[in-house]
């Protein structure tokens, strides 16, 4: 049951940096690849900490 916990966190993690890094135009983040992979890796904590950052989430998953 554990390792089917892990699994699921861990496709949930790749699918939020795989939709980030696809919408991430739509977001108003410079548009340069080192902040869009730091911002794309990063995505979980910054989503619970930064409301400016969830809500450009938001937007990048949009479309």
């Amino acid at each position: 049951m554990g390792k089917l916990i892990i699994f699921g966190l861990i496709v949930i993690y790749i699918g939020g940096a795989w939709k980030f890094w696809t919408g991430f135009s739509r977001t108003n983040f410079s548009q340069s690849l080192p902040n869009r992979i730091g911002l794309s890796l990063l995505w979980p904590a910054l989503f619970i900490v930064n409301p400016s950052y969830r809500r450009n989430f938001r937007r990048a998953l949009k479309g």
